[in-house]
């Protein structure tokens, strides 16, 4: 485990999965981020990669060929390499290897590299490509942040504010975690969305189209907020298991399969591709 710390926060983060365990807000005491209750959901920040979402039948298709592949991707399980850390700074490799190639049939590296600056978390994801052709991923975080942040407080008192009015049309999901074709309203208040107890039932709700790159939590009761800032992605899901005191807000670069028929991995929507020889970068940001 590998911490760092300024004199705002204090986060760890497990090189399983590359994944931000910890996020303790130093001026108020709180554990900002979910503790990964196996009971209710097991995971606290997993990174997305090489796919975002649910594929038809759990098969990604590349070049006529089909390859079993869990939603969300490999990235998330995979044991990833130290490549460098100090006070506030550390960074994660996961290259590609015979395992990775059996399934995801492109040669990488890719790496999440997290740095404290003042009262900000910036998480960047890094895709080199080892490859003679483009590589062709998606990439996306699914951090979850408690919810309430105090003892005393419910769910129902907080909000999810947006950076500017948005006339939201969430993307509904199938029982398949496929994109059904359909979309639904989403009502806000003064670019509040109010949290409730049944605002996930059908699953998370997907933004394709939001103006806004920063959704911030935050309740009427108090002052106190944390801010996800999306600059370079341009979708975003937002989800929580019903019941559970968490939410997770989450920038995507790609998502989910629609129902139907399966598409080429250079046909998904929201693909993203790094020819021979370039680099991707992408970050966002956690603020409080």
């Amino acid at each position: 485990m590998i911490s760092l710390e300024n004199e705002f926060l204090k986060v760890a983060i497990d090189s399983k999965g590359a994944q931000l365990t910890s996020l303790f807000n130093k001026e108020t005491g709180v554990e900002q981020l979910w503790q990964a209750d196996p009971n209710v959901w097991a995971y606290h920040a997993p990174n997305l990669f090489p796919i975002v979402g649910g594929l038809l039948d759990n098969e990604l298709h590349v070049d006529g060929r089909a390859y079993s592949m869990n939603r969300h991707g490999f990235a998330r399980q995979s044991d990833f390499i130290l490549l460098d850390s100090d006070d506030v700074h550390a960074g994660f490799s996961l290259p590609y290897c015979e395992k990775t190639l059996a399934v995801y049939p492109f040669k990488f590296d890719f790496q999440v590299l997290y740095t404290l600056i003042d009262n900000a978390l910036r998480v960047t994801y890094k895709l080199i490509n080892r490859d003679d052709k483009p590589v062709y991923f998606s990439v996306g975080g699914h951090p979850a942040f408690n919810v309430p942040f105090n003892a005393g407080e419910t769910f129902e008192d907080y909000y999810l504010e947006f950076e500017v009015q948005e006339k939201l049309a969430s993307h509904l999901l199938n029982k398949d975690g496929l994109f059904s074709g359909e979309t639904q309203p989403v009502s806000t208040q003064n670019k509040k969305l109010y949290l409730t107890r049944d605002l996930f039932a059908q699953d998370a709700l997907v933004f394709k189209n939001l103006q806004s790159r920063m959704v911030t939590i935050g309740s009427d009761k108090h002052d106190q907020t944390l801010s996800v800032e999306f600059p370079h992605f341009n979708y975003l899901g937002i989800w929580a298991k019903p019941g559970a005191d968490f939410v997770c807000i989450e920038p995507w670069l790609g998502c989910a399969d629609s129902a139907g028929e399966p598409k080429d991995i250079r046909q998904k929507e929201n693909i993203q591709k790094v020819v021979v020889g370039h680099v991707f970068e992408a970050s966002y940001y956690i603020s409080i």
